[in-house]
């Protein structure tokens, strides 16, 4: 499902969002709009209010008075799950984007606004499936079978979005369609009815969408596994995640790469992604990922903007050993490419000079804004191909646009969340299989001069590629669980999951590894030295000053602070 006139989708369904989305804040509004309910109750009016609430997965909704700025809102996570991280520097230059900034050296502020947009943004998607919900329950010309899937899908959506409030800042109100008040304490954990949503949702969802993009039964069933895992509750996480891999509906693309281009973006292994288009009729090119558009090099043929920059520890992380398995202290020593072997999926990942940055050409240092300041490394994992036809001819930098789909859960995911329910079960030759399942996969390509090569291709000149698997029996929980957290770095680095990984593992995983990153990366970025030492509160994002606020009923706010802020 691509966005193509998902704006004017918005504009039908704006007089129907929830009081509390449609306009300063969600806490107080009043509704806008020209259409009434009874107007929109009926089929094409909900699948409007749907497509509504699926195009706020990207974070944005072209609206610079309502959200301020699109980065901080992006669906990605690009700035909380990675930058926040080991895996990321900001980026581009010291005076650039002092918010994100303040973010990755984990000095933060409850009045720091990007908090306050991410916060907004999220509860816009919920008002949207709310509405949904209820244009839905009164429409009388959509017959059972698309009224389950419509709820199923606007389950799913809610569920998504609150699921996000709930890892990024914790201790968030949960609000359904039949909500009047939102000025409410956040005294409730809301993640039971967060996969109370999901588990309606892969009750009522068809395996199959016709639509491509549209939320199925096992996205359901992928999310509620993935839910089940963040709170600790493995069996139930594996009976689900299990659900998915048994029903054969989905597969490893044979090369890494694929996942990433537009041909094969909703293929085998994409179970749910948020669709982007481009040259759609949208003037600014705003379904291009548009809250994604900082995160090109700065140089070279894309002109701007050079955030989100690998960190030298993720680049290390890919350093194998002559079995081609990861190196346990990898970054001691910065990585040498001409005497490392590394894991090939480290120049799908990462931009390094001299290397070819997909078919763009070789990446250069001229490509990098401020390599003092940020390090020579470039995003690359989720930059289009060039001769896709993938980019936009409209906007501002519109080389920093295109249809390149960015996922939210993927087959390679599912393995790995598998696979730390097992060991966390203590299944851990289960478990050996699923992580070998994704290595196997890791060796099937390189980066060739233009595009996927065999690893051994003759070609590659500017790495050693190799991939093992682990071929000894696992028996030791401990080593299991190392193994396991490491696939997941390499496999899905710089797709925003590292930091909410980190965290849920626990406070003592997270604040070492942290401490750790910091302690040696402000020796390679100076600035890193101005970070603040993990603590317990950083644990949660605090919860943006404002709101609490604007949560103020009878002269007490609602809204409490999360603890440590």
């Amino acid at each position: 499902m691509k966005k193509t006139n998902i704006i004017n989708a918005i504009l039908v369904v704006i007089a129907f969002c929830l009081a509390w989305s449609c306009s300063k804040d969600f806490l107080e509004a009043n509704p806008q709009g020209a259409f009434s309910e009874v107007t929109l109750s009926n089929k094409k009016g909900v699948d409007a209010a749907l497509i509504s609430a699926y195009s706020m997965l990207d974070g944005w909704n072209n609206d610079w008075g309502q959200y301020g700025t699109p980065w901080p809102t992006a669906g990605s996570n690009w700035i909380w799950g990675s930058v926040a991280s080991d895996d990321a520097y900001k980026g581009s230059e010291p005076g650039d984007q002092g918010e994100v900034t303040e973010v990755e050296l984990y000095n933060w502020l409850p009045s720091n606004t990007y908090f306050n947009y991410k916060f907004k943004a999220l509860y816009e998607g919920i008002a949207r499936s709310n509405s949904a919900l209820k244009l839905a329950a009164k429409a009388t010309d959509i017959s059972a079978t698309d009224q389950a899937a419509i709820n199923g899908e606007s389950r799913f959506l809610r569920g998504h979005y609150h699921f996000e409030l709930w890892k990024l800042f914790g201790n968030v109100p949960y609000f359904d369609e039949t909500a009047e008040e939102f000025r409410v304490p956040n005294d409730v954990q809301p993640t039971d009815k967060i996969i109370a949503d999901f588990q309606s949702a892969a009750d009522q969802l068809p395996e199959v969408q016709a639509a491509k993009g549209r939320a199925n039964k096992f996205a359901a069933k992928a999310y509620l596994g993935k839910v089940y895992l963040y709170t600790n509750q493995y069996a139930k996480a594996k009976e689900e995640l299990d659900a998915v891999v048994n029903s054969g509906k989905y597969a490893l693309e044979p090369c890494f790469r694929n996942i990433f281009t537009v041909g094969k973006e909703n293929g085998t292994e994409m179970i749910f992604s948020i669709q982007a288009s481009a040259n759609d009729g949208s003037g600014g090119g705003e379904n291009g990922n548009f809250a994604d558009r900082l995160n090109y090099p700065h140089g070279g043929p894309f002109g701007c903007c050079g955030f989100h920059q690998p960190s030298q520890n993720l680049v290390n992380a890919f350093k194998v050993d002559a079995n081609g398995l990861p190196v346990a202290n990898f970054n001691a020593v910065e990585l040498d490419p001409a005497t490392d072997n590394v894991d090939p999926r480290l120049d799908f990942t990462v931009g390094r000079d001299d290397v070819p940055y997909h078919d763009w050409g070789l990446h250069a240092p001229s490509w990098i804004r401020s390599r003092s300041y940020a390090g020579p490394y470039s995003p690359k994992k989720l930059i289009y191909d060039k001769n896709s036809g993938a980019g936009s001819a409209v906007g501002w930098s519109n080389f920093q646009l295109s249809a390149l789909n960015i996922p939210i859960i993927r087959y390679s995911d599912v393995l790995l969340m598998l696979a730390e329910c097992e060991v966390e079960l203590n299944n851990l030759e289960r478990a050996r299989e699923l992580v070998n399942i994704v290595r196997a996969r890791a060796a099937g390509c390189g980066q060739g001069p233009s595009s996927p090569v065999d690893i051994a291709d003759p070609s590659i000149t500017w790495a050693k590629y190799k991939v093992g698997t682990y071929t000894a029996a696992w028996t030791d929980q401990a080593a299991a669980r190392a193994a396991v957290r490491m696939e997941r770095r390499v496999e899905l680095a710089m797709e925003g999951h590292r930091f909410f990984d980190l965290r849920r593992w626990g406070f003592d995983y997270a604040s070492k590894t942290i401490n750790e990153y910091l302690a040696v990366e402000k020796t390679r970025r100076q600035y890193l030295a101005q970070g603040v030492e993990f603590q317990q509160k950083h644990m949660l994002y605090p919860i943006p000053q404002i709101q609490i606020i604007l949560s103020q009923k009878d002269g007490a706010a609602q809204l409490k602070q999360n603890p440590g802020w």
